[in-house]
């Protein structure tokens, strides 16, 4: 590709990614499950001018994102698909998150790159999960985007480890408990505690009624201990979140509790070396403008980190999807 048309790409790459935000925030997808309908219908349903509208869909559907199928009338395609609400394979959420607050932060990249300074707080004046915590409705689409994401890669994690042997799985920063449950439907003999904040975990005992022969609930505060009683912990997308000496002390805590050669499992994006293409690479950036000192990390960081917790590394298995499995035993 010339190097003019390359630079010209990525410069209004921001023209596509906030046209499909405005698709996802408006609804657009749902409104055209039953089949195709016009512009002048769908802006009355959403809440748009006709004609603004039309020249929209037209722009996202030169991307492939809905298709004009005849004058002014669209439909969906199977990359709109995606963007409907409520579907297994849903990322509305995710485009929403990513178009918002992610979005004004990212315009702030210049001064976490002069300063080292947290781009959101500069912005909003609090850091990121403290915002959140004050601010419901992006709460709302920030643990929908991450239940976007989980989905993603719950499946290609369970494809990708074998958790035999395991006795009690602890899932620490769990959530809702959607990976754990998946991976106990996966291993029928095992148990699991899920950990995360108490205001988190509230929410948990209706969608985990099924399973309470099976798991734990447990609230707390991963910075000031952990629960006892498993021979594994699983950390999904926490460590990354954290400086080093953050993540120092929520390993540590870990290690506490836990017996020599008790298995730590970290999925995470690991940066490869070099020039390869590799999503942790913005990924790592993204943390960057997010949080106070969050990072993606290469092996040898990864290693070095599990170290100086308590931790060896082990082995670092890949997955389908873009999650490693970095997985350490208690020393």
């Amino acid at each position: 590709m010339d190097a003019s048309l390359l630079l010209r790409q990525i410069t209004t790459g921001y023209w596509g990614s906030q046209a499909l935000y405005v698709a996802a925030k408006l609804g657009l997808a749902d409104q055209l499950v039953d089949g195709p309908r016009s512009c002048d219908d769908l802006a009355i349903a959403v809440g748009a001018k006709a004609d603004v509208l039309y020249r929209l869909l037209r722009a996202l559907a030169s991307l492939g994102i809905f298709t004009e199928v005849s004058d002014r009338q669209f439909a969906l395609t199977p990359a709109a698909e995606l963007l409907r609400s409520g579907t297994t394979e849903s990322v509305r959420h995710l485009v929403i998150m990513f178009g918002e607050e992610h979005y004004v932060a990212w315009g702030e990249l210049l001064h976490s790159v002069q300063t080292g300074e947290n781009a959101f707080e500069h912005h909003y004046g609090a850091p990121v999960f403290a915002y959140y915590a004050q601010h419901p409705a992006p709460a709302a689409i920030f643990n929908g985007a991450m239940s976007d994401i989980s989905r993603q890669d719950t499946a290609a994690v369970i494809a990708a480890y074998d958790f035999q042997g395991i006795r009690c799985l602890v899932d620490v920063g769990g959530g809702h408990g959607q990976l754990l449950t998946q991976i106990l439907a996966a291993y029928p003999e095992l148990t699991g505690i899920l950990f995360d904040q108490p205001a988190v975990v509230a929410g948990a005992d209706s969608v985990l009624a099924d399973w309470s022969d099976r798991i734990q609930i447990s609230g707390g505060d991963f910075f000031e201990a952990v629960p006892t009683g498993g021979d594994a912990y699983l950390l999904k997308h926490i460590i990354h979140d954290w400086d080093d000496a953050d993540s120092r002390k929520i390993l540590a805590n870990c290690r506490q509790v836990m017996q020599p050669g008790d298995r730590l499992l970290l999925v995470e994006q690991v940066v490869q070396p070099g020039n390869t293409i590799n999503v942790a690479k913005w990924l790592d950036l993204n943390m960057l403008v997010m949080t106070q000192g969050g990072r993606e990390r290469t092996q040898a960081e990864f290693a070095t980190l599990l170290s100086e917790s308590g931790f060896q590394l082990k082995q670092i298995h890949t997955t389908a999807s873009e999650v490693c499995i970095i997985e350490g035993y208690a020393s």
